[in-house]
């Protein structure tokens, strides 16, 4: 197996898990799944989803790897910046359909899977490099500090339209309205 066919399995893992990872919260409610999955229906809260399902599927990756013997570098910093950047990626794509025709399922779904992809092009290409090896600790630190400030945001949601529920008209966790 080569490293481009574990980037491609890794792409339907990632899209599976976004499914899977949904509803966690809803079927577990408590505060460790609220740190890692969505809340509520914002547009924020979506993107922690995509990102745990990055990051989560990075285990799989990994064994992946180590089981078939592939040459690989940079795996934290390959990780962790396929994961950072899907977020920009699939809120470039996604923020100008919403805005001009509202939240559509299978355009969502189909621009979280053009992210998922062009962010495992960049893992793909960070894992083949041998320039940023001196940045794997930082970035395995990066995904800790991010999940921090995801939970942060998800008890102490900004009051904007990223991270407001329309479903059930509330901000992050919290059970009051605005």
């Amino acid at each position: 197996m080569s490293l481009k066919k574990v980037k491609i399995i890794g792409v339907i893992g990632i899209f599976i898990l976004c499914f899977l990872f949904h509803f966690v919260y809803e079927l577990i409610p408590c505060g460790i799944t609220a740190i890692f999955f969505p809340v509520n229906e914002s547009i924020w809260e979506h993107q922690k989803l995509i990102f745990t399902s990055v990051v989560a599927y990075g285990i799989i990756d990994f064994i992946i790897l180590q089981k078939f013997k592939i040459k690989y570098n940079n795996f934290f910093t390959s990780l962790f910046l396929s994961a950072i950047t899907i977020i920009p990626i699939f809120l470039a794509m996604y923020l100008p359909f919403y805005y001009k025709i509202g939240p559509k399922m299978f355009l969502n779904i189909g621009i979280m899977l053009m992210a998922i992809i062009i962010s495992q092009i960049i893992s793909y290409y960070i894992l083949k490099s041998k320039n940023f090896n001196k940045f794997n600790l930082i970035s395995f630190i990066a995904i800790i500090i991010c999940y921090i400030v995801l939970a942060y945001l998800t008890y102490n949601p900004i009051k904007t339209e990223l991270f407001f529920d329309t479903k059930d008209e509330k901000y992050g966790i919290n059970n009051y309205n605005i």
